[in-house]
């Protein structure tokens, strides 16, 4: 299969989906202030044309041999492409296939793709903090039992839940629904553990030691989450290596609760939320890098700047100097940092740009006497830009350090569209897929604590590269991610599923139907069964109900009042194969 067949598989996969809300975590964070930052998103390719456009008119240019355009701050664009070359340019040389890299290679099961993410080192310290906070919280509780600690296996099954709660879209329903015992309900579920030990783990849930938070917090807003999200992302970029197509953009993940850096995004399903920066693979969607965006953080380490250049400088590090293109839209770009990607991080840049630029001819602002479908062209040296007019009054502008021509996509027909436009849009989308892959089968459950949002939106990531590496070590396997992560839920909870059919002091058909779902055997009487034996309690009685009868075939006690009589004939005959 050709590298180019094995990606649009893959993309099937991942793609594919099925054609009384409560808070499980009724805690809010506390001491958290709430702060709620407005940001108006402008990222369509299409802008209007505006009545003082006059006023980006720059000086006027000076006799030139060459025809050139003059932005408004002088800067000059020639109007005709410089001579092409054969030789293949530095920047578009990428040395590395995509694929698993390191020790992901042998990752062949669900279960250990998704743990090159999920690894034990993030899952122990869950399980630290939060038998820390269980015991800080314990003495408000009348039984001691209802509050003890919890485990590895036990934290990996309350996972296993929410995966399986997203796969099946009831991450929002009412717990009481998924443990309903009356044939509505999800046996997995109660199954695996009580409602009250789900909602007790869920709600306690902790990822930093309280007891420094309050210190930590003075110079890192991310604190309560910090170092789980910091090993995600380490795991992200250690397991893969991406194609040579890149996207960075913003995710948010819905939160209406307190925050000091909550955002709200009229344009985005979500509105308010937590923004989260990502760069992920324009062809695969495996997201490599990511970083939530917290505002200004206070003076110390952690402190950095968050303009548009900053955030792409720091997402691009992974694959500074690989000669790869990294995709962004309008809130981006910037010509300075197309040169800086260009001359210093050896990546190509493509991206649209909005028209207030200064470094933009008023020809490319200005629509009113331009046809529909025409499309204008400057060049730099390693820069192109484009102004296209997909309708009457709208305009669309570009700039790429990858193109160096003004070459028309033919396959867009009469509507002239330049290869610019084309690769932005087959590119332009990787963290939206990524987002609408998370909504499709999301785990977040309702919470009042954002760090639960967060570990939520990593739960979710991992899922969807955890099938990007299983899809790569096993290329014959057809497994879509809705099938992918329903496994996924029954290895998190087997472990503990198991431990729990031991359990003796559960009615003795739960205790069978976990050893049925679970595989391990339930305990046989020994001896003869022809020979005369004691009386033994009935397997199926819920009462301490003796008899010496036992099933021929099975061999476990019962009662008269439990069995079924047949005649020897018809018993001869189930015996026969």
């Amino acid at each position: 299969m050709s590298y180019e067949k094995e990606q649009a598989h893959l993309r099937r996969l991942l793609e594919e989906a099925d054609s009384d809300l409560e808070d499980v975590d009724d805690e809010e964070s506390d001491g958290e202030e709430n702060i709620v930052e407005f940001q108006l998103s402008d990222t369509d390719t299409e802008q209007e044309a505006e009545s003082d456009v006059e006023d980006l008119a720059g000086p006027a240019p000076k006799p030139s041999r060459v025809p050139t355009f003059l932005g408004k701050d002088g800067t000059v664009w020639k109007k005709h492409r410089p001579p092409q070359t054969v030789r293949t340019r530095k920047s578009n040389l990428v040395t590395h296939l995509p694929g698993p890299k390191t020790y992901a290679k042998n990752a062949k099961s669900i279960d250990d793709c998704w743990s090159l993410f999920f690894s034990n080192d993030i899952l122990n310290l869950i399980v630290q903090y939060t038998n820390q906070h269980i015991n800080s919280v314990k003495d408000k509780f009348a039984r001691e039992r209802s509050a003890r600690e919890t485990d590895l296996v036990e934290i990996k099954a309350v996972l296993g839940l929410l995966y399986l709660a997203g796969v099946l879209k009831s991450n929002r329903l009412n717990v009481d629904e998924l443990w309903e015992r009356d044939g509505s309900g999800i046996e997995l579920f109660w199954l695996t553990m009580s409602k009250q030990r789900f909602l007790f783990l869920i709600r306690h849930l902790r990822f930093d030691d309280s007891t420094t938070r309050t210190e930590r917090k003075v110079s890192d807003k991310l604190a309560p989450i910090r170092d789980v999200f910091t090993i995600f992302a380490d795991n992200c970029q250690k397991s893969y290596t991406i194609s040579e197509y890149a996207t960075i953009d913003e995710k948010l993940e819905g939160f209406r609760g307190r925050c000091a850096f909550k955002q709200y995004i009229p344009s985005k399903p979500n509105k308010y939320g937590l923004k989260v920066f990502a760069l992920v693979d324009a062809k695969t969607k495996y997201t490599l890098t990511l970083e939530p965006y917290v505002g200004l953080q206070p003076e110390g380490l952690y402190r950095k700047n968050n303009d548009p250049a900053s955030i792409v400088l720091r997402l691009i590090a992974p694959i500074s100097g690989s000669g790869r293109n990294v995709t962004c839209d309008n809130w981006f770009t910037s010509f300075n940092l197309i040169a800086t990607l260009r001359e210093k991080h050896n990546l190509t840049y493509v991206g649209t740009v909005r028209k207030n630029k200064k470094e933009l001819p008023l020809e490319f602002v200005n629509t009113k006497t331009r046809p529909v479908a025409s499309s204008m062209f400057g060049f730099q040296e390693g820069t192109t830009i484009v102004s296209y007019i997909p309708k009457k009054y709208k305009n669309v502008i570009l700039a790429s350090s990858m193109h160096h021509d003004d070459t028309i996509d033919p396959a867009t027909g009469e509507k002239y569209k330049p290869e610019i436009i084309t690769f932005y849009n087959g590119t332009k989308g990787g963290v939206d897929t990524v987002d609408e892959l998370c909504s499709t089968y999301n785990v977040a459950r309702n919470t009042r604590r954002w760090p639960m949002v967060l570990f939520y939106s990593i739960m979710n990531m991992a899922g969807i590269n955890g099938q990007i590496i299983y899809m790569a070590n096993n290329p014959n396997s057809n497994l879509v991610r809705r099938k992918f992560l329903k496994q996924l839920a029954v290895k998190l909870a087997d472990e503990h599923l198991k431990r729990r059919s031991l359990t003796k002091n559960v009615p003795v058909a739960v205790r069978e139907r976990r050893q049925e779902v679970a595989g391990t055997s339930a305990d046989v009487p020994k001896g003869n069964p022809e020979t005369p034996r004691v009386k033994k309690r009935c397997h199926l009685c819920t009462k301490d109900s003796k008899t010496r009868y036992f099933c021929k075939f099975c061999k476990k006690f019962l009662c008269l009042s439990h069995a079924e009589f047949g005649c020897p004939n018809c018993l001869r005959n189930v015996e026969e194969p």
